[in-house]
Order: structure tokens, then C-alpha cells, then sequence
């Protein structure tokens, strides 16, 4: 029950309200405000509010859309906490990012939702974008995840292969990517074929192992279950019942691209996931994940998700540094337009 009374005194932040919100006495203080007041901190850094604790009951003292907004927040987190959810600082503070942004979704349908449980946990999305991804993959048989390094795009694309295994709707899980990136060449690394390409494969892996019992893998990819594999093994294939997700897309030429897409077959679901600004084709190689979205935007029963640096799950600096880069590259976007046409002058000075 959350009751407000607002003290109608106007000052350089506007009219100031003080809200009194009563917990109820079924749930915990500590779940909701953390260890040592672990997220009431978290709240207060993060509002310009004041807030003060008494037994069961939380007052917010601040200007009137900051007191209304922390309401809103509490009304959430005690949502959360009756599904289960134990709450963290990221959870209050994504949950505030959507209560300011004013999304369609409340903040608790985002974080309840439960994609896979395994290995005593649930994987769950994070963000608003991460949740219209994961229903986006339910909705359409194709579907491109594209966005920065750490915003889920592969880790909820094979949270929702494993699930679709484990519920008999496909029969097996194909996973993979293109084996040349960073400049490296197989060619010049040590071992066998298998030994070659492991390290590109790797990041699929080590994602598989978080959601599959590690001693079944071996079981699993003998029986044909599950198959890691570059890109390059699809050709020639027609992929029926299986969940195929294509990773690193952006590191795949637009006849690459082609070709993958075009294994499709019956009963099948396909996610392409991938990152624009990360190509690493040689030679100003154009990038089949950049040509395709022109190609097949609006195609039915194709979907395009776009996650950016507020979808990213991983350390907070890593979102800061998502937007460091992308600031630096708008930024250089005039030099290389004057660049260029400096350099067709020259050209035409030439001849």
C-alpha cells in the first residue's frame, strides 16, 4: 500500500511531495532495501530524493516527479520479490532506467520472464530490448540479433535453443561461425583441422557449458544433437528441425550470408547475431550482415532486433566504453567524407 500526502512548498527544484510507502509485513525489508542498505543507496544515488526508513515503512522526500518515480520503483521491486526474483543493484537500476524511459513493459514482466532454468539458476533477460529479442525469436522462424559485444545476443539466442531441445520442438542444436576473424588465417596455425578452428569456437562452448550438464556435451555432439561447426560446413546442407544460430555474422561476406540463410528447412528456426561496428573481413571486404538488412528488411517472418550499449549486461564500464567509441566514430565521420573527397580531387587532378 503506498500513500502520498504532498507538502505543496515550491522552491528552484519545483513542488516538493513526500510519499509514505508501507511494505507489507509478508516481505522482507532486507530483500527489498539489500544487506546494509545495499540498494536503498543504490536508489538514493540514483534520484534526487530523499529517502528514510522506519520499521515497514519507507518515506521519499524530493521534488514531486522524483517522489512519484521512486514509488513507481518500490511498487516494482516488491513485484519482483513476490515472483521469487532476488533483487541486485543492476535489477534496481535497470528497473529505474525503464521507469524513466516510460516503457511499454513494467519493469517486473521484463525480469520475471523465464527463458531457461539450468545448473540452479535462470537466464532471464535484462532489458527491455533482451526481452523483445527472445519474443521476437518466438514469434518469427528468422530473426537477426544485432548489437555490441556483451548485450546477450548469442547467450539468450542459445538459452532458447536449449529450451526448444529440451521441449522436443526441434531435434537438434547447430551452432556456428565464420572460423577467419582478426586477421588470423587457419593456415598458419599450429595442430589438425579440429585443432585450427576450436579457438573461434570456443565462445559457443563455453556459452553451451553454462546450460548443458558438461558431461552430456561429449554424448550430444557424437549423437549429432548438438554440432559446433564453422561456416563453412553448412554448404551443401538443408537444415530440417534444427535451431541454427549463426554467430560473429558480421565477419561473413554477403555470399556467405546467402548461403547460410538459404539451408533453411522444415520445422527450422535460424538466429544471426552479430556486430557491425566489430568487422574484421581483410581488405575492406563488405560485410554480409550489413548488406542483408537492406536486402530483407520488411520480408515476412523476418525480424531485425537492435540491442545498443543500454542492453549490455556485462561490467558497467563496458557500457560506458560502447558509447566512448561510438561518440568517436561519429565525430570522425566528417574527416572521412573530407578525406575522400580530397582524395577524388587529387584524382581528377591527375589524369
Amino acid at each position: 500500500m503506498v500513500e502520498s500526502t504532498h507538502a505543496g512548498r515550491a522552491g528552484r527544484t519545483g513542488e516538493r511531495s513526500q510519499i509514505k510507502i508501507v511494505v507489507p509485513d509478508d516481505q522482507s525489508m532486507v530483500g527489498l532495501l539489500g544487506s546494509r542498505d545495499e540498494l536503498l543507496h543504490v536508489i538514493e544515488r540514483a534520484t534526487d530524493s530523499d529517502v528514510h526508513v522506519r520499521g515497514n515503512e519507507i518515506t521519499v522526500t524530493g521534488p514531486q516527479g522524483e517522489t512519484d518515480l521512486v514509488s513507481r520503483l518500490f511498487d516494482e521491486l516488491l513485484d519482483l520479490l513476490r515472483s521469487g526474483t532476488q533483487l541486485t543493484p543492476d535489477a534496481v537500476e535497470r528497473s529505474l532506467g525503464m521507469l524513466r524511459n516510460r516503457t511499454e513493459e513494467r519493469p517486473a514482466e521484463v525480469l520475471t520472464l523465464d527463458i531457461l532454468s539450468s545448473r540452479g539458476r535462470t537466464i532471464r533477460p535484462k532489458t527491455l530490448n533482451q526481452k523483445k529479442y527472445v519474443d521476437a525469436i518466438d514469434q518469427h522462424t528468422v530473426v537477426f540479433g544485432i548489437g555490441p559485444a556483451g548485450t546477450g545476443k548469442t547467450y539468450l539466442a542459445m538459452a532458447k535453443a536449449v529450451k526448444a531441445l529440451q521441449d522436443k520442438q526441434v531435434n537438434r542444436i547447430i551452432l556456428t561461425r565464420p572460423a577467419v576473424e582478426a586477421g588470423e588465417r587457419l593456415g598458419f596455425l599450429p595442430g589438425t583441422l579440429y585443432e585450427k578452428i576450436d579457438p573461434y569456437l570456443r565462445p559457443l562452448y563455453d556459452a553451451l557449458h553454462d546450460m548443458v550438464d558438461p558431461d552430456s556435451i561429449p554424448r550430444l555432439m557424437a549423437a549429432g544433437t548438438i554440432e559446433v561447426a564453422p561456416l563453412a560446413y553448412m554448404r551443401g546442407r538443408t537444415l530440417n528441425d534444427s535451431f541454427i544460430i549463426l554467430d560473429e555474422a558480421q565477419n561473413t561476406s554477403p555470399e556467405q550470408m546467402k548461403m547460410f540463410l538459404t539451408r533453411l528447412g522444415f520445422g527450422s528456426k535460424v538466429v544471426v547475431t552479430g556486430d557491425v561496428t566489430q568487422v574484421d573481413l581483410p581488405n575492406g571486404q563488405q560485410s554480409g550482415l550489413r548488406v542483408v538488412q537492406d536486402i530483407l528488411e520488411g520480408v515476412s517472418d523476418i525480424h531485425f532486433c537492435r540491442l545498443n550499449s543500454h542492453d549490455v549486461v556485462r561490467h558497467k564500464l563496458v557500457t560506458d566504453i560502447v558509447d566512448a567509441y561510438n561518440r568517436w566514430d561519429e565525430a570522425r565521420v566528417p574527416e572521412i567524407k573530407q578525406g575522400a573527397a580530397g582524395r577524388g580531387a587529387s584524382r581528377k587532378r591527375g589524369r
